[in-house]
């Protein structure tokens, strides 16, 4: 049951990423993977600034925070802002 709540989250967070950057979401599978992406990436980020995420919404918060990390990245490597 947790892969499954981990992959609907990340799919949300992917979701919410791509509607904060581009102003739509990346399909199913690629919500799912910018989001796992971007919840691995905020865990990082966050815990080297110290904060802790416990919740979900702090975990929702942290996921979009790395995952529009993760596409500022990707934008950078490609060319586009």
């Amino acid at each position: 049951m947790g892969i499954v709540i981990s992959l609907i989250i990340g799919a949300l967070i992917g979701y919410i990423a791509g509607q904060l950057t581009k102003g739509g979401g990346f399909g199913v599978i690629g919500n799912i993977v910018v989001g796992l992406l971007g919840g691995l990436i905020g865990s990082v980020l966050f815990s080297l600034l110290g904060i802790n995420a416990n919740t979900v919404v702090g975990e929702i918060v942290c996921g979009v925070i790395g995952a529009l990390a993760l596409l500022f990245l990707i934008g950078k490597f490609n060319g586009r802002t």
